[in-house]
């Protein structure tokens, strides 16, 4: 299943990719409330994906970065394999906190 969502959210993303611009309007001069219909057309393309990124943080945030199968195999708790790849020195050339 997580397969599944993953190819997905995949479409969804080139979905929303493709159609942000609307190559199709170029030619089209028609304005609707004093506003031309390709500009209508991004507003509402915006609308739709801030929707679609909204929903894709609820359900699917961090789907086909980590597996099931690397947390349970290495049997460290995510948050101190965080901290066990850390440098135990900072790196030259950069600024200390």
């Amino acid at each position: 299943m997580p397969r599944l969502e993953l190819v997905g959210w995949i479409a969804v993303a080139v979905v929303l990719c493709v159609f942000a611009i609307p190559w199709f309007l170029w030619d089209d001069a028609t304005v609707v409330a004093g506003v031309p219909l390709w500009l209508w057309w991004h507003i509402g393309w915006m609308v739709l994906a801030s929707l679609v990124f909204w929903l894709f943080t609820q359900r699917a945030w961090g789907i086909g970065i980590e597996t099931a199968s690397e947390d349970a195999s290495s049997g460290v708790d995510s948050s101190d394999a965080a901290s066990s790849k850390r440098p135990s020195r900072p790196a030259s050339g950069g600024d200390r906190p």
